[in-house]
């Protein structure tokens, strides 16, 4: 079972979110070289493609556990996707889809017309 560097309040100014995964808290935070892996795992020219990949609300599962990856690993947790993929969430999907939108809305400020990922 992998374990987490950092444990305590998010601070959403720096883009923080915090989740409970398996059961303990996490901080997450798509840092830059969080959203350097992920404009590479979905293809994306820039930022700006990746934000708008995002910002169409629609999201397979494994997009979700590479977003929630990128996000563990930006702020210090000690977490494969392999990790992400087994690890459970209150709510389910439901709340791995929160955990995805709460973070995509910390990093680019949300979306247009209020879109969030669904799963």
């Amino acid at each position: 079972m992998p374990q987490g560097l950092r444990y305590g309040r998010a601070n959403r100014h720096r883009g923080e979110v915090e989740a409970l995964i398996d059961g303990e808290r996490r901080i997450l935070c798509l840092t830059l070289g969080a959203l350097a892996e992920l404009e590479t795992a979905f293809a994306a020219d820039d930022l700006t493609a990746l934000a708008e990949r995002f910002a169409s609300g629609r999201m397979k599962a494994a997009d979700m556990i590479r977003v929630i990856g990128a996000g563990l690993r930006g702020a210090g947790n000690v977490f494969s996707d392999e990790d992400v993929a087994a690890a459970t969430v209150e709510g389910g999907i439901a709340g791995h889809a929160a955990i995805v939108a709460d973070l995509l809305t910390a990093t680019f400020g949300g979306f247009k017309d209020g879109a969030t990922p669904d799963p």
